[in-house]
């Protein structure tokens, strides 16, 4: 009998037979990685396009981390089927494989993932596509509760809106959006099942994930927003985070009202790194601005531009700290003494900063007019979306210092 070595370098027949049986079973893809880890004498985790674990066959759970971390001696292969990724196998070996075998076992493996995971593709573009037409407000009464019904929704009593907003500040990788869309999605099932999830269709530098709740219960609502932002936490370290949460819309039909509420409330929340989930109850004056958001965004654009844009533009040229420094002043009522103590810098830092504002804006902080308009200018810009801009300040008076955010 021909033993395995004959048959060519690291090419065992029997161990690539026991994947092609897995693969026609229909065993599913756990018991397929655990006959190519065999086959390769290997460890291996298999993660699909967005980065999530599909299956694993490792030594220890140890050996498992060590692989998910991509640590020193981890093999990362992408997963193709003709021109598209498909996933990404992971892989620890203990005896070097023939680069044949390696390519056999890949090409199986991401050919049963293919199999396995276009069904899921084809629901998770459906219930995207119903979710954006919902906010849109481009599906009547009976066929949203109808559509809703053929992917498993129950919306009869309404349901409420969740906003994600994930920054990276480190080199993202190839599918990092995808990969938040699936956690985010992973975190409100854990709570709803029949949560749906669909990236934002705004542009944006970050990754922004639109989820629909259903039902009336607004404190699983509340329930459903923490479990998401415990998942986006946990498994995206060195990213930040915004979350808004609509109000219960009890009538379907007002389903794009609650997506403008969760808009404007993680439009108020973003920067805020203590408290970076927000319910629209809790925007305060903000909610003012919602109908100027909804029905005529460019009044509010023009009032944001002749108010505090100019400051934003100063700021990001000479990465200064002027808007913090309006937003502390106001907070402290306009006391002086109190914006330096929260800004860790000198009283007359601030009375200089103050004095540029009213050269950029026109508007003067000591009157109860500019204060009122700068107050206004600040929320237009939240409600926007603009982000403050954060750096060192770098004008007189402040030796150069970072200005601690707060």
């Amino acid at each position: 009998m021909t033993s395995p070595t004959e048959r060519g370098p690291g090419l065992d027949l029997d161990a690539l037979d026991a994947i092609t049986a897995a693969v026609e079973s229909g065993a599913g893809l756990p018991d397929v990685v655990r006959a190519a880890a065999k086959a390769l004498e290997a460890s291996l985790v298999l993660l699909d396009r967005s980065g999530s674990v599909l299956a694993v066959a490792a030594r220890s759970p140890a050996d498992e981390r060590s692989l998910l971390d991509g640590a020193t001696g981890v093999l990362s292969i992408e997963l193709r089927v003709a021109d598209a990724a498909v996933g990404q196998l992971r892989m620890r070996t203990r005896v070097e494989p023939g680069p044949a075998l390696v390519r056999l076992v890949t090409t199986l493996v991401a050919s049963e993932v293919e199999r396995v995971r276009a069904p899921a593709r084809a629901s998770q573009e459906a219930s995207s596509a119903f979710l954006h037409a919902v906010l849109e407000r481009e599906i009547d009464d009976d066929e949203l509760i109808a559509r809703a019904g053929e992917l498993g929704v129950d919306l009869s009593g309404g349901g409420s809106v969740l906003m994600a907003r994930v920054h990276t500040h480190a080199p993202a990788e190839e599918g990092w959006r995808p990969r938040v869309l699936a956690i985010a999605e992973r975190g409100a099932r854990a709570v709803v099942p029949t949560a749906i999830a669909a990236p934002a269709r705004r542009e944006s530098t970050a990754a922004e994930v639109v989820l629909l709740i259903p039902g009336e219960d607004d404190a699983l609502a509340k329930r459903v927003a923490d479990g998401v932002l415990r998942e986006l936490q946990s498994a995206l370290p060195g990213h930040s985070f915004a979350l808004g949460r609509s109000r219960v819309a009890g009538d379907p039909l007002d389903l794009h009202r609650a997506g403008n509420e969760a808009l404007l409330a993680v439009n108020v929340a973003e920067g805020d790194e203590e408290h970076p989930l927000l319910a629209f109850e809790q925007t305060g004056a903000y909610r003012l601005l919602l109908s100027a958001m909804s029905e005529d965004p460019a009044e509010l654009q023009r009032f944001y531009a002749e108010t505090v844009e100019p400051l934003v533009a100063y700021d990001d040229q000479y990465v200064t700290d002027l808007v913090r420094t309006v937003e502390a002043f106001l907070d402290n009522d306009g006391n002086v003494a109190g914006t330096a103590q929260k800004l860790f810098t000198h009283r007359h830092t601030i009375r200089y900063r103050l004095e540029r504002v009213r050269e950029l804006s026109g508007l003067d902080v000591g009157s109860t007019d500019g204060r009122e308009k700068l107050s206004l200018g600040l929320k237009a810009m939240r409600v926007l979306g603009v982000a403050a801009p954060a750096g060192p300040a770098t004008e007189p008076g402040t030796g150069a210092g970072r200005v601690p955010r707060r």
